[in-house]
């Protein structure tokens, strides 16, 4: 099992962490949309993170591949060892190129999860769980596919923007 890449059972573990966000929001929270949103831009942060630093030597990048092999190993025992399934690398996506603008976002998008995470009354657990599933996701092909270009292009457009006012 390679644990530098996303495996059919990463995936797996990672569409388990969402199916069971959403039951419990469905059935526990009464599916109010406020009460979602936090995990699901937790699920869009974690796949630009490794997306955006994906292979990368960073604290992001070590944080982020930390949570892909979270997936890809309860992936793995839960697939493997507890159904009997099989399991096979599903990697198809690479890093994906942000501006230097760019990276200051997804800096300051960290800063933002983190004090998420730190400081709300928001389910730590919410959060958690959303950044890594995202990371499960985010280099799978039709995942990647979907996501990339427009969560690039959004971090990099505010990058510029970014740039453009205090560079």
């Amino acid at each position: 099992m390679n644990y530098t890449t996303v495996s059919l059972a990463g995936i797996a573990a990672a569409t388990g962490i969402i199916i069971w966000f959403a039951m419990h929001w469905w059935i526990k929270e009464g599916h109010k949309p406020k009460k979602i949103i936090s995990f699901c831009l937790s699920i869009a942060y974690g796949i630009l993170a490794i997306l955006g630093t994906a292979g990368a030597w960073s604290g992001l990048g070590a944080v982020s591949w930390g949570a892909l092999w979270v997936n890809n190993l309860a992936g793995y025992i839960g697939l493997v060892w507890g159904v009997g399934g099989s399991n096979q690398d599903v990697t198809r996506a690479q890093q994906i190129v942000l501006t230097p603008g760019g990276y200051v976002i997804l800096f300051l998008l960290t800063v933002v999860l983190v004090a998420l995470f730190k400081f709300s009354k928001i389910s730590k657990w919410k959060v958690l769980g959303g950044f890594i599933a995202g990371c499960g996701l985010g280099l799978s092909g039709s995942i990647a596919g979907a996501a990339a270009i427009p969560l690039a292009s959004a971090v990099n457009g505010m990058g510029v923007v970014f740039t453009g006012v205090f560079a």
